[in-house]
């Protein structure tokens, strides 16, 4: 291929940035065109579309957030809406591309790639729900940006022999949460992935406040429902003073740590590998360590297990 674009889709995620820029210069030093499309699929639809250079991308791997700027497209699920974005990639000689994202905009790189449009993936969300790949661009640094977060609640939380309940984000996932909540010494974690019931977590306070303790970190993964709920039950149950915290999107935000810049430089480098080889309908992702690649809808199929073990670790030590 002489000629790609690169798009952001879906939530940002800390390291987007770094991995547009291996995009960009890998592709630049093979001789191949870059053209940055912005606003995902919307920006492809729209012709919102420019030329990137090498210096286009200088000073961008520190950023979070996506210099290409990302936005939902519900017309790119549409067949009138694949067909718009194929004459746009058609008009400016667009011979392939690289989207960045999580598995709603592999799907729409998978229904690209069948209409002649050849797709490669990289996996940027800060769930770290993509099952092909063990990790995914922003993972590190949400979860670095819950913990720094939870550890000043601590602080309230202790001076106020309080109960904080902490909603960590991570959709359907209980990644971030049990990671943020072992890191944070959390006496009970809640995640989807897992049973539990408020009788269980109130049990536990009460456990651990037999041992001398008076403060509590109580972490919930957004997948799980209201927080707010939660404390307020925790609250009557124990008759500890309880107050819910939603991190919310703040934990998308900030600089990447080096692990995210790392793994976006490396998963943005091999995409484009591919591509300049002529091959679409694939998802790059890290498996112990390495990289790997799969078919779009076989990486789509894949079910990604639970961290059971740390889960369970979490549990054991956290009286």
């Amino acid at each position: 291929m002489k000629k790609i674009g690169v798009l952001t889709s879906g939530g940002d995620a800390p390291g987007m940035n770094a991995a547009i820029r291996a995009v960009v210069r890998a592709a630049l030093s093979k001789n191949m065109e870059v053209m940055g499309i912005y606003r995902g699929y919307n920006g492809l639809i729209n012709g919102d579309i420019k030329p990137l250079s090498v210096r286009s991308v200088s000073d961008v791997i520190q950023h979070g957030g996506t210099m290409l700027y990302t936005a939902r497209c519900q017309e790119f699920r549409h067949e009138e809406g694949l067909q718009k974005a194929k004459q746009t990639c058609i008009e400016n000689g667009i011979e392939g591309i690289v989207v960045i994202g999580g598995d709603g905009s592999f799907r729409g790189a998978a229904d690209l790639s069948a209409r002649g449009i050849p797709c490669v993936g990289i996996p940027g969300t800060i769930d770290n729900d993509i099952a092909m790949s063990e990790y995914t661009i922003g993972y590190d640094t949400a979860m670095n940006t819950a913990m720094e977060l939870v550890d000043k609640l601590r602080d309230t939380s202790q001076s106020h022999d309080r109960c904080s309940v902490v909603e960590v984000m991570g959709r359907n996932a209980g990644y971030i949460a049990v990671n943020t909540g072992i890191a944070c010494g959390a006496t009970c974690i809640i995640v989807p992935e897992k049973p539990w019931s408020i009788e269980a977590v109130c049990d536990k306070i009460k456990q651990t406040q037999a041992t001398g303790k008076h403060h509590f970190i109580v972490v919930v993964s957004e997948g799980v429902g209201n927080s707010g709920d939660i404390a307020k039950q925790i609250e009557e149950k124990t008759g500890v003073e309880s107050r819910a915290t939603i991190l919310g999107h703040v934990q998308r935000g900030g600089s990447p740590t080096i692990r995210d810049r790392i793994a976006a430089s490396q998963l943005g480098y091999y995409a484009v590998q591919l591509l300049f080889e002529g091959k679409g309908n694939r998802v790059v992702g890290i498996q112990n360590n390495k990289i790997v690649d799969y078919d779009i809808q076989e990486a789509l199929s894949m079910k990604k297990p639970f961290e059971d073990e740390l889960y369970r670790i979490a549990d054991e030590i956290s009286f």
